[in-house]
């Protein structure tokens, strides 16, 4: 099977380097003109666990003593170099042991375009394949995270070719794309853990809400059908609103706090993730750490300006 091929040179021409950095530049544009490199990298501080499993582990085990859940994210994507995806392959693994043998949430997310899915699906299959194995033999869970659209058809297949061998594998619904709620009665049908989130990849309006309140309209709407398919799901936001309303459906129809769960961003809302734990939800965090942490960061500052200034406010702050 052929990879996704859409756009393939002009991702390659982007020129980033092996640590996620475009080649040759000190600068980025982030939302307030270009920043010097080292200081994207102390906001990215703000988002990533370290970058390396060493920095971030003690990181993982802090939030587990405070009664929160994670799922751990090796940073990277794009990737077209088949050593390059398999090598991403074997520090997924080593990541699934390290969680084992600590005693932390065998529960990752990985990105299928880090293993290999715009080479061949072949490739990406064999990688893949190869991380379900360990995550299995801890009756742990793989979360595999959806990228641009570009990549959703070979997600979706490839998720339902693997939940139908082992089931703790789950995938993420971006409700910013009109496809979203067919997409979701599919994955209901299988019996595919869904995380719902409102989408952070540049679209075209074509296939995307682009207005706020239509994205935010649609992510209520299947918030609500999630919560009473009988499946267990992520609710992944940080809008204190929408995780309100949730609270409000899940009460009014006897859905009980176990039967779903919210997920956040590590270093985002974190007195509003202990205040839901204080109120017997439960909330999973998204670490992700690695030494490409620059397309990741980006995105988080262009999610929300909010995040951009919330990280100029706390920079020296612990």
């Amino acid at each position: 099977m052929e990879g996704i091929s859409n756009s393939k040179e002009e991702r390659r021409k982007e020129g980033v380097s092996p640590l996620g950095r475009p080649a040759d530049a000190r600068y980025v544009k982030a939302g307030l003109g270009e920043l010097p490199m080292h200081l994207m990298f102390l906001f990215a501080r703000r988002f990533i666990a370290g970058e390396t499993l060493d920095e971030a582990l003690p990181r993982v085990k802090w939030m587990k003593e405070r009664g929160l859940f994670t799922t751990v994210d090796l940073l990277g994507e794009s990737v077209y170099e088949t050593s390059r995806a398999t090598k991403a392959s074997q520090e997924y693994v080593e990541l699934v042991e390290r969680l084992a043998s600590s005693g932390l949430d065998v529960n990752t997310s990985l990105k299928l375009t880090m293993l290999g899915l715009y080479i061949s699906r072949g490739v990406c299959n064999e990688n893949v394949m190869r991380v379900i194995d360990a995550v299995r033999r801890h009756n742990g869970f793989l979360r595999v995270d959806m990228e641009g659209s570009d990549c959703t058809d070979a997600t979706l297949e490839l998720v339902r070719l693997w939940h139908s061998s082992y089931k703790g594998v789950g995938t993420v619904i971006q409700a910013m794309l009109k496809r979203s709620p067919a997409d979701v009665e599919v994955l209901l049908k299988e019996g595919i853990g869904i995380r719902l989130c409102k989408g952070a990849y540049k679209e075209p309006p074509s296939i995307a809400f682009k207005d706020k309140r239509d994205v935010d309209a649609a992510y209520v709407r299947l918030a609500e059908r999630l919560l009473t398919s009988g499946i267990y799901h992520a609710i992944a936001t940080h809008d204190e609103r929408i995780i309100r309303h949730v609270i409000d459906f899940a009460n009014s129809r006897g859905i009980g706090k176990d039967a779903f769960e919210f997920q956040m961003l590590y270093g985002i809302r974190r007195e509003l993730q202990f205040r839901l734990v204080r109120e017997g939800w439960r909330v999973r965090v998204y670490i992700p750490y690695g030494r490409e942490w620059l397309k990741y960061t980006l995105r988080r500052l262009r999610e929300r300006k909010e995040n951009l200034f919330f990280v100029l406010k706390h920079l020296f702050t612990r």
